[in-house]
């Protein structure tokens, strides 16, 4: 296989590894809460980033620099992956929280363009609009379908993990040029575990029930995925591909979809699916690049 073809597969790569942090979630969360399953996860990411640091020698950021790390990290990481854990321990479908995390796409070209000046253009207001109805449609299906519960709580979660992922990734594109990846995602994942810290031990009992499943979920969610999707999309920006990166989230939703009917029988209606189809084409249309004269 060429070097191209390798590069061209890596996005789908990170795709697959990404639509599983789902899925560990769901295997990790009935034999631990949630906050405190994040604590440990970042305190052993945080051991291998610092490894990898020292032996790639990797420049560390400034104070300054570092900083807008751990505002990143509180927004991408403690959100977002707070959020999407709280949400699925407290009864929503993991392909469900998927979905709706899955509008990021669309609500980061939303914040953008009032933040930030761009511009959007007709069509990506179409996909916009698209991307809401298909959430939409999903979430009202499910109740009214009885597939599944809607809890409050789950649904203030998972709104939080959109809008954590959403603002911390403008966040991260306005503020975090020019810092090393490795040493920036510890200072990253050290702001999520403070947070998760004071979460873990103000609001939950830490009690955890050991098992050959939870060890192996961990030990996935973060060699799988903060370690390996990590270092996929530190390849893919090395050789070039971080303007595209963004094109396969779409992906992700439909993906981890099926691998939770797969693996949990997490069956979707024919509504859900067609409110599927739905939200990918609306992010699809945001994300679609103008064509070049």
């Amino acid at each position: 296989m060429n070097h191209s073809r390798l590069i061209s597969l890596v996005p789908l790569m990170f795709v697959l590894l990404w639509s599983t942090g789902f899925i560990g979630a769901k295997y990790a969360l009935p034999y631990i809460e949630p906050f405190y399953l994040l604590f440990i996860r970042m305190l052993l990411t945080l051991a291998v980033f610092t490894l990898l640091a020292l032996i790639f020698k990797s420049r560390w950021p400034t104070l300054r620099q570092g900083g807008h790390q751990a505002v990143t990290g509180f927004l991408v990481h403690a959100c977002y992956l707070g959020g999407v854990f709280a949400a699925i321990k407290w009864q929503m479908p993991a392909g469900i929280a998927a979905i709706v995390v899955g509008l990021q796409p669309l609500l980061t070209a939303l914040i953008g363009w009032q933040w930030m000046g761009e511009k959007l253009r007709s069509i990506q207001w179409i996909g916009l609009l698209l991307g809401l109805v298909g959430v939409m449609l999903i979430l009202l299906n499910g109740n009214s379908a009885g597939s599944f519960e809607l809890q409050p709580a789950a649904l203030i979660a998972i709104v939080l993990a959109l809008l954590g992922i959403s603002i911390g990734t403008l966040y991260q594109k306005r503020y975090g040029a020019g810092t090393d990846l490795l040493t920036g995602s510890i200072w990253q994942y050290l702001a999520t575990a403070l947070a998760m810290a004071v979460l873990a031990f103000v609001f939950e009992e830490r009690q955890v029930e050991w098992s050959f499943q939870l060890i192996l979920a961990l030990g996935w969610l973060v060699f799988g995925l903060s370690i390996s999707a990590i270092l996929l999309l530190m390849f893919m920006i090395r050789e070039g591909e971080s303007a595209r990166v963004a094109s396969y989230f779409y992906l992700v939703p439909p993906v981890t979809s099926l691998e939770a009917w797969i693996l949990f029988g997490e069956a979707l209606s024919l509504v859900q699916v067609f409110a599927i189809a739905i939200t990918v084409l609306g992010v699809y249309l945001v994300l679609k690049r103008r064509p070049t004269s």
